[in-house]
């Protein structure tokens, strides 16, 4: 990985456990996981920006290594009860039924749920996939 190229870019991994992290990443790497969302909320309570169409962030694993960088394409804000099917395909988890109930679930065990709640739904592309480290 180029550290210089990506030194302002965001990182982070996926969900809330390193066991989710590194699941959620191989889906993204497979093509599968092409979008993601996170409570409005989150972003507040941690003080972060919004992601922004345009910026790139780099995904780690469950360890906090380095695994690709992507392209945010698109950020919008909408409520969990109006997500539309075709963004919860696009995150790539099951189907639209097992988004709704892992997403419950997820968003229940950090913080509060509601169906009214705001999320980031945000869709990117892998625009450079890093060398796994040496085992």
């Amino acid at each position: 990985m180029n550290d210089e190229h990506y030194a302002q870019a965001v990182h982070f991994s996926f969900g809330d456990s390193p066991e989710m992290a590194n699941a959620l990443l191989a889906l993204v790497l497979s093509g599968q996981k092409r979008a993601t969302c996170g409570a409005l909320q989150s972003y507040y309570d941690d003080n972060d920006p919004l992601p922004q169409a345009g910026e790139i962030n780099v995904i780690e694993d469950g360890h906090g290594r380095a695994a690709c960088a992507i392209e945010v394409k698109e950020v919008s804000i909408l409520r969990y009860c109006d997500v539309p099917e075709e963004f919860a395909l696009a995150e790539g988890e099951g189907t639209f039924e097992e988004w709704k109930a892992e997403h419950r679930r997820f968003f229940s065990r950090n913080g509060a749920f509601s169906e009214e709640m705001k999320l980031v739904c945000m869709r990117f592309e892998v625009i450079e996939v890093f060398e796994a480290p040496a085992a």
